[in-house]
């Protein structure tokens, strides 16, 4: 990748295309000074906090509502009808309820996470086979015991692996997010600190520093997953 990056920039001799030698450079002394540093943390509190509302949130009702048929059945319809519903136009709603913190930048992230995860959990949980549920149920587990033990491990994969997409959504919208009503956060590094001022330089550098968040979080969750998963890893061995 950097060797075709740099390739690009040799044809494009312009200075919209710095070259990966004058960008990462440019980067380590950003963050080195503290004031790209500054934004990437905001960034990754905001996010981080997004994805804790929604798995907390989603996870459990996504459990629920596929271990519960009639519940299922229900909700469908509503969630069929909310779930389409580009969250990102919600944006000066939120701006106008929660003002121009975290909280609004967080509100939008999360609601765009929380149905990706509820989906993916209430159709894992849905699709347990109902012979396991029998069997587990005649040894006499109750409800709540059949959502830790069966359902749950059942869909912890399917929890991760909607993580995992939803990291690359996470940080595109976070970009989107941060470019109104903020004065921190890698999108207002990117566009205001970099492009704005025509410093390219630093603005490449905040869109490295961008791409580097959304690697760390997906790794973060494929350490997460081969210490909650084993049995799945084990089973490709």
């Amino acid at each position: 990748m950097l060797a075709l990056w740099q390739i690009a920039a040799w044809a494009a001799q312009s200075p919209v295309l710095p070259g990966p030698g004058e960008v990462i450079p440019t980067l380590a002394r950003a963050l080195v000074a503290g004031t790209l540093a500054q934004h990437l943390a905001t960034s990754s509190y905001r996010v981080v906090v997004s994805i804790a509302l929604a798995t907390g949130t989603a996870l459990p009702l996504g459990l629920l509502l596929g271990y519960n048929p009639s519940l299922y059945r229900l909700s469908s319809p509503l969630i069929y009808l909310t779930y389409p519903v580009p969250k990102v136009v919600l944006l000066p709603v939120m701006l106008m309820f929660l003002g121009v913190g975290d909280s609004s930048k967080v509100a939008i992230i999360f609601l765009i996470l929380f149905y990706q995860v509820l989906i993916v959990i209430r159709d894992a949980a849905h699709g347990v086979p109902s012979e396991l549920v029998e069997s587990v149920h005649s040894l006499g587990a109750g409800w709540l015991a059949l959502l830790r033990y069966v359902f749950l491990p059942v869909s912890a994969p399917a929890l991760l692996s909607a993580l995992r997409i939803s990291v690359g959504t996470a940080i595109a919208v976070l970009f989107f997010v941060e470019s109104f009503g903020t004065n921190s956060g890698l999108g207002f590094y990117i566009l205001v600190e970099g492009w704005g001022r025509l410093a390219y330089r630093e603005m490449y550098a905040g869109v490295v520093a961008m791409a580097l968040l959304g690697m760390a979080l997906y790794f973060a969750l494929e350490l997460l997953e081969r210490r909650m998963c084993r049995w799945v890893r084990a089973g490709k061995q």
